[in-house]
């Protein structure tokens, strides 16, 4: 028998506690409740294991209600939800885990999350909105699963966000990270290395893997999670595990000062003697490829510095 995962458990709950719960004392709302689970905690990621559940974990769900709903019967229907959490055994409901699970408005789940004052009546976003947001929150706010929505107005806001970023707004994305990745590790790498400073150097190469990894996701229009999933992700997605090797394998490499000695720095010269530089070189060529082939350039150029111009015209 298949072991119940977090959201088979969370599924399970609202079907035998939570919906007959709302058909008994809340039926003539009922349409006008969505149910689900998404937002903050990895369990929405489907990433939780045995170490995520020392805090903020446990069995429950998200109870969406418009602004106007919240004040006709939101507030009886937190604590009548409430009550039905207390009341059952080993539930664990910390403090944080109540923020993010139970009665909570359309609006105030969204602009929570992103950070910004969603218009979710409109449903609707400006470009300056759009420009405001990091990829990871964006990746919060339209993950786990909405069980029930009979009203539509919480998958109308999810919709809108999961249709991705406006044009622009992903083309400057493009270019900012694509000049992340080749100044950080095309150039200022080889910079620091030669200047044996390691540390600077290290930082060079986290930044370009940072960049590298946000790149794939914008070529996939799919948003990243929060950093410490972002390559558990990319992995699930990169189905040959190409691209997702070679950061694996440029992760592990160190900055190796032996592998500079007696070379001088030259911007058009790569030192392939650090392996570091090689990998780079080889997760450029992966990257220039995807652009390519996904109808992003037309040229093929590891150098990713010379698309910037191109993603921004």
């Amino acid at each position: 028998m298949r072991k119940q995962n977090v959201m088979d458990k969370n599924r399970t709950f609202y079907n035998e506690y939570v919906a007959p719960l709302i058909r008994e004392r809340f039926g003539a709302y009922e349409r006008r409740i969505a149910v689900g689970i998404a937002g903050e905690g990895s369990d929405c990621f489907g990433y939780d294991d045995e170490l995520s559940r020392d805090h903020d974990f446990g069995t429950g769900v998200c109870l969406w209600v418009t602004d106007g709903d919240m004040k006709e019967f939101g507030y009886r229907l937190s604590i009548a939800y409430n009550e039905l959490v207390d009341s059952r055994e080993r539930s664990y409901y910390t403090d944080r885990l109540r923020e993010r699970r139970g009665v909570m408005t359309i609006h105030g789940f969204y602009s929570a999350i992103l950070g910004i004052d969603c218009d979710t009546e409109g449903v609707t976003m400006s470009e300056k909105q759009w420009q405001l947001l990091d990829h990871s929150c964006l990746a919060t706010a339209v993950n786990g699963e909405v069980f029930r929505d009979d009203l539509g107005a919480f998958s109308a806001f999810r919709r809108l966000l999961l249709a991705y970023y406006p044009d622009r707004i992903w083309r400057i994305r493009m270019a900012e990270q694509l000049h992340r990745f080749s100044s950080a590790l095309q150039v200022n790498y080889a910079r620091c290395m030669t200047r044996g400073d390691i540390v600077a150097a290290q930082l060079c190469k986290n930044e370009g893997m940072a960049a590298a990894m946000e790149l794939f996701f914008l070529i996939r229009r799919t948003y990243p999670p929060y950093y410490k999933w972002t390559f558990r992700a990319l992995s699930d997605m990169d189905g040959a595990k190409e691209f997702a090797g070679a950061v694996y394998e440029l992760a592990g490499l160190q900055c190796d000062r032996k592998k500079w000695e007696g070379t001088a720095y030259h911007p058009n010269r790569l030192n392939v003697k650090d392996e570091v530089v090689t990998v780079t070189e080889k997760i450029a060529g992966q990257i220039a490829k995807m652009l390519r082939e996904n109808g992003i350039v037309k040229a093929y150029d590891p150098y990713l510095e010379s698309y910037v111009r191109q993603m921004v015209k």
